[in-house]
């Protein structure tokens, strides 16, 4: 029998409408018209002026056929036009593809076609890369050029400037809800385990919860100006970039990582939050004593992700004035999914003893349903004793829709009703995270996944090379990278280290190629498999 708390009480216009983080821009040009929402350089721009001008990019695109489900790919450095992107290109229905700007040209040649790109914006500063890949690609995107002021080189590709597009666009343009907050709000691609890279959909509502759970988490408000030391290429900046429109924050841009700039922006403009993988906060440790500065300002809080940062980094970010806060979160997951949240008895621990707490993952955010430590053969969670292994999984509406074209992996991904992160970790009797391994295959450098197949795809093209394993290898700088295990054929007995690194910085991005060269025999079972996790010990012990 129907309950009659459901009888006439359907949703209708007036008591239900699509989540979407579309609204949190609209609203910042309404509450904060003339607050500074954007810094690059010597150019500001205010929040009523941020919302014209992502509504002119949507009124451009409409203009020229693009709609519901189309995918618009922006090649960018954190800049303005990647910020706009973020909202414009969403506001008529389509899908914003920001593409890494690390990836190597036949990958992202892989990407355009994989997404049917219909309009890529590219910035000079990657038009190298750009100019190749198109070449590469059977996609036939229009291509627009965003002709930054601060890139320091690099051509223009296309036929058309970013500036002069939107200026053909309405500013007052009447964009339109999603009909459903499930519809694809962005498009990013991740290596995952195999080579070629995967794409993950993000969806309204996911990107709406997610923004808000970044609130909460870092404790934005109206005085946030937050340094954009973080890719907005990766998770879409974490959602931080529709995030900061929530409490009408202040974005401050960068083109690359500067350790005296950084030093100089946050002392600049009062930053007052940042993020970036545990590289990001190793190299501001190792900056130039003339770059660093005492901030008046008040600590910056910094949260970083991708591998725990190490006691020596905490406290020399300390030292510094920066307040680090760990986190641990994947694509699939719009970033952070889970943190570690600070507890009051902590403050009368030892240092060594804060650092073993802040080193763990942690918690679920709030605006993620449900994280657990289990096993994964039966789902069961792991006792909380800080002993069994189990894999984390998650399950929420901060997960993504799904990989696009990729019925199986999806499934895959998705099986017994939990995300499967892939990632193994012990549970603490507080409940609380800590990661243990990583995906076996998977290579995080600098924040940044790799995949061991891809890179021994291309050893293997290698007419000297026989047999190859990458592992991943721990790293000073960049926390791991790739350490390549090759067996070479008779002939190619003379081949060094420094020809095989040659020829992989020829045929990968280099983030990509392998720092160490080992040659030798393969240790493998007895069906003929690779024992990689041997490799592995190997290459903890060079």
């Amino acid at each position: 029998m129907p309950s009659p708390f459901d009888a006439h009480l359907d949703p209708v216009d007036a008591n239900y409408q699509p989540l979407t983080p579309l609204t949190f821009l609209r609203r910042s040009a309404a509450v904060f018209p003339d607050k500074t929402a954007i810094i690059h350089g010597d150019w500001r721009c205010n929040y009523r002026d941020f919302y014209a001008r992502s509504r002119q990019l949507a009124s451009a695109l409409k203009q020229r056929g693009v709609g519901k489900g189309d995918t618009v790919s922006v090649m960018a450095a954190n800049i303005p036009p990647l910020l706009e992107a973020h909202y414009g290109v969403p506001m008529i229905g389509a899908v914003l593809n920001a593409l890494n700007t690390r990836l190597d040209p036949a990958a992202i040649a892989f990407i355009l076609e994989h997404a049917d790109t219909k309009i890529l914006f590219t910035d000079k500063g990657f038009s190298a890369a750009m100019k190749e890949a198109l070449a590469l690609t059977k996609a036939t995107p229009t291509v627009i050029d965003i002709d930054d002021p601060l890139a320091e080189s690099g051509e223009l590709l296309g036929d058309e400037d970013y500036e002069a597009f939107i200026a053909a666009g309405d500013p007052k343009f009447d964009w339109q809800y999603p009909d459903d907050e499930w519809e694809a709000l962005a498009l990013n691609y991740t290596s995952g385990t195999t080579g070629n890279p995967k794409g993950v959909v993000f969806h309204h509502r996911g990107a709406y919860l997610n923004a808000l759970g970044s609130v909460l988490s870092f404790r934005y408000d109206a005085d946030t100006t937050y340094l954009w030391t973080l890719p907005m290429f990766h998770c879409n900046g974490w959602t931080h970039t529709w995030g900061l429109s929530v409490v009408g924050g202040t974005h401050v841009c960068l083109r690359q990582i500067d350790p005296p700039l950084i030093f100089d922006l946050i002392d600049r403009h009062k930053v007052t939050h940042m993020s970036g993988a545990p590289i990001v906060l190793n190299m501001l440790i190792h900056a130039p004593e003339g770059a660093k500065r005492s901030f008046a300002h008040g600590p910056v809080d910094i949260a970083t992700g991708g591998a725990a940062p190490p006691s020596a980094v905490i406290a020399g970010m300390e030292n510094m004035g920066f307040k680090v806060k760990h986190l641990y979160g994947l694509t699939e997951s719009y970033g952070p999914s889970t943190e570690c949240v600070w507890q009051d008895d902590w403050d009368d621990l030892s240092f060594d003893e804060q650092v073993g707490k802040v080193a763990r993952q942690g918690v679920n955010v709030v605006t993620m349903h449900e994280q657990r430590v289990v096993n994964p053969d039966t789902l069961e969670e792991v006792p909380a004793d800080a002993e069994t292994v189990g894999e984390i999984v998650l399950r929420g509406n901060t997960i993504m829709k799904g990989y696009l074209k990729n019925k199986s992996a999806t499934q895959e991904a998705f099986d017994g009703g939990w995300f499967h992160t892939g990632d193994l970790a012990v549970l603490h009797p507080d409940g609380y995270a800590e990661i243990k391994d990583r995906a076996k295959d998977i290579i995080i450098s600098g924040g940044e996944n790799i995949s061991s197949l891809e890179v021994e795809e291309v050893l293997f093209r290698h007419p000297d090379i026989m047999e190859a394993a990458v592992v991943a290898m721990p790293h000073d700088k960049w926390g791991e990278t790739p350490c390549a295990f090759v067996t070479t054929v008779s002939k190619g007995a003379d081949l060094s280290a420094a020809d095989v690194i040659a020829y992989c910085r020829d045929n990968l991005a280099h983030y990509k190629c392998p720092t160490k060269i080992v040659f030798g025999e393969l240790p493998k079972t007895s069906t003929g498999k690779i024992q990689k996790f041997v490799l592995r010990d190997r290459a903890k012990e060079s």
